[in-house]
């Protein structure tokens, strides 16, 4: 296994002093949609709209720490969230951040990064592209990379996630994750360690968790879609997937409609904006695509909100 409770609790006692502790609400069940209570992780309300400064403040605290953060800075590719993430640490911590995107990250996500003070570069069709761009440029500069998802103290910040959900929301059998390239899911599962069954949702044309469970390994996976944004890694994280693969009990897919109508749901019932990925989650309950069984008590991560109000409303 690459990371364990004791790396989030170290995690967690790092970032303490940089991230919120967002907040968990639980509605009744007796909304449209919904048969039973969900206790809601509110992750989206994190610094820089997602749950991804976590990982970020721990990569770069951890590298400072050990005397290993250059003078040239931090660099990073992102399809958007991850980017305005290190932006937001890069500022918060007085250090200089270079972030690769590819063209078709949102214009409001590029904002953001340019907003809080990083150098952009927007680059190829994918984070792939971005990715290898990125990585270029890092043996150019020397500067230090904070991959999206695939590092060890990554994963172990975002499960601080699960670390305080599972404090405010002891009860929950069940957390249904979005899933990218896993740095989220791979922390939530390393936390709660088959205690609970954390449950991966997907979009159709972006299975990369599912089709590597599928295979056994780590397998290129398509990218497209209305959540590619925020989910479309091509292949999964080799760090988290051992996690996945010893934690994750379900893995289910959704669709792009599906998705837009969880976005619907959030604003129509809780007046809470979500980008398509921090809503991916909630799809799979509301259309169904996951059935919850007799008892479960259910939690759900939304972990993203960096989209235009106007195409939620």
């Amino acid at each position: 296994m690459t990371i364990d409770t004791t790396d989030i609790e170290s995690a967690a006692a790092r970032i303490l002093p940089h991230v919120r502790r967002t907040p968990v609400l639980t509605v009744s069940g007796r909304e449209p949609g919904l048969a039973r209570p969900v206790t809601f992780k509110l992750e989206l309300l994190q610094h820089a709209g997602s749950f991804k400064p976590r990982g970020a403040f721990n990569r770069i605290l951890t590298a400072r720490e050990a005397g290993e953060l250059p003078a040239s800075g931090v660099i990073a590719a992102s399809g958007g969230n991850h980017g305005a993430a290190v932006a937001y640490v890069g500022r918060a911590l007085g250090v200089t951040a270079e972030i690769f995107v590819p063209e078709s990250t949102p214009l409001a996500k590029c904002a953001r990064i340019e907003g809080f003070g990083a150098h952009l570069v927007r680059t190829g069709a994918a984070y792939a592209d971005a990715l290898a761009a990125s990585r270029i440029r890092q043996a150019e500069t020397g500067a230090l990379e904070v991959h999206a998802y695939d590092h060890d103290d990554v994963l172990a910040g975002q499960g601080t996630v699960a670390r305080e959900f599972a404090t405010d929301a002891p009860d929950l059998t069940h957390v249904l994750v979005a899933t990218g390239g896993g740095g989220l899911i791979g922390g939530v599962a390393a936390w709660y360690a088959s205690r609970i069954t954390v449950v991966s949702v997907e979009p159709e044309s972006c299975p990369t968790l599912h089709d590597a469970l599928a295979a056994g390994r780590p397998v290129p996976a398509a990218v497209g879609g209305l959540a590619a944004d925020s989910l479309g890694a091509r292949q999964v994280g080799a760090r988290m997937f051992p996690i996945a693969k010893a934690h994750v009990g379900a893995s289910v897919l959704v669709s792009d409609a599906s998705i837009v109508a969880a976005q619907s749901w959030l604003w129509e019932h809780l007046r809470l904006v979500a980008e398509p990925g921090g809503a991916t989650a909630l799809a799979a309950l509301l259309s169904r695509a996951w059935l919850a069984p007799e008892g479960a008590r259910i939690g759900v991560i939304l972990c993203g909100a960096n989209t235009d109000p106007a195409k939620v409303a």
